[in-house]
């Protein structure tokens, strides 16, 4: 059978009502004969068909089912991309979901095999589609196979929640997860642009239920959010297994993308003792997550040893205090050069 080009036409001939399964995914139904045209039918209940004609050139679609139908896959839902897959019996289903049936097709039963439905695949190839977060502010219309990776990295897909305390599958945009970390995760929530924690440990050698304080009150979240130039900012503090020691960590993420994040910079200063250790960066992004962050150590990383220098006394109570401030980058128009605009 050749796919030199594809005719697709809307027709309602050549199945019985009765022959139509009650389950109705996309179904490309091959009829081969000893011409060169053959008819892929649709079980669709509007009788949509694909017409291959391997004499006609170009592609011209008139399908009463709209080809965007067609791509999706009747088992996850999701657009369909090569190699897409069919049964014998005409069935479409995309590769991750043909891994996922164990090779059988979820409508008929019968074995899927390896047959490629080249029909449906050069369709895709002729169509161009909006990204899927259109409805978010994306703008863009894509060809079809070029959809799948804009939408990967798209500026406008939603966050994933940044809340460090556990697992969390809440996603959105950042009005959305600042309302979810708040009322969901009752992270506390702070106005201005600096801050100033002290920790406090019984046992340093120990980094189990460590207790992040602030200057007055003791709270059990070891993750905070600060509202500073009309923008959100995650602040983590951590105590974690490196090698055999504790080590302790403080850093900032963005509730934005990496390229708005590029706009501001925070410091964070830990001492005692007439020493002081000073950490000065860019805030990642949250589309880093925290776990990311966190393992190539961007952030003040204060070794056992020193932190222990900084608590002072006889060694056996750790006590850090940590300050901080964000300020935001601002280009000077007369000496083209960046100045700090510090918030008050």
């Amino acid at each position: 059978m050749e796919f030199d080009s594809i005719e697709c036409v809307s027709s309602s001939d050549g199945i019985e009502e009765d022959e139509i399964p009650q389950f109705h995914p996309h179904i490309i139904r091959p009829q081969f004969s000893s011409s060169k045209t053959t008819t892929h039918k649709n079980n669709n209940n509007n009788g949509s068909s694909i017409l291959c004609d391997g004499n006609n050139g170009g592609i011209a679609i008139h399908p009463a089912t709209s080809v965007h139908e067609l791509l999706e896959c009747p088992v996850c839902t999701n657009s369909m991309y090569p190699p897409i897959h069919q049964c014998h019996n005409g069935h479409t289903i995309c590769s991750t979901c043909k891994a996922r049936v164990h090779n059988r097709c979820p409508t008929c039963r019968q074995e899927l095999g390896d047959i490629r439905c080249l029909a449906l695949e050069k369709v895709a190839e002729s169509l161009e589609l909006p990204c899927k977060f259109g409805s978010l502010g994306c703008p863009e219309i894509f060809p079809y196979y070029s959809k799948l990776k804009h939408e990967a990295a798209c500026n406008f897909r939603p966050y994933n929640c940044p809340y460090a305390g556990s697992e969390c599958a809440a996603v959105g945009d950042i009005p959305y997860l600042v309302t979810h970390l708040r009322d969901d995760h009752k992270v506390d929530m702070h106005s201005g642009c600096t801050f100033n924690h002290r920790y406090v440990k019984s046992n340093p050698r120990e980094v189990e239920n460590a207790t992040w304080m602030l200057t007055t009150d003791p709270f059990r979240h070891v993750f905070q959010v600060f509202n500073c130039f009309g923008q959100y900012f995650c602040l983590h503090f951590e105590a974690f297994q490196l090698g055999m020691a504790p080590v302790y960590m403080a850093f900032l993420r963005f509730m934005g993308d990496e390229t708005d994040a590029q706009n501001y910079t925070y410091s964070l200063e830990v001492g005692g003792n007439g020493r002081k250790l000073i950490w000065e960066g860019t805030p990642r992004s949250i589309r880093d997550s925290h776990r990311k962050v966190r393992d190539s150590h961007d952030g003040l990383v204060i070794q056992r040893n020193m932190a222990l220098f900084f608590s002072g006394g006889d060694r056996k109570e750790l006590k850090l205090r940590v300050t901080g401030r964000i300020w935001k980058e601002q280009q000077n128009p007369d000496e083209g050069a960046c100045i700090p605009n510090l918030c008050s």
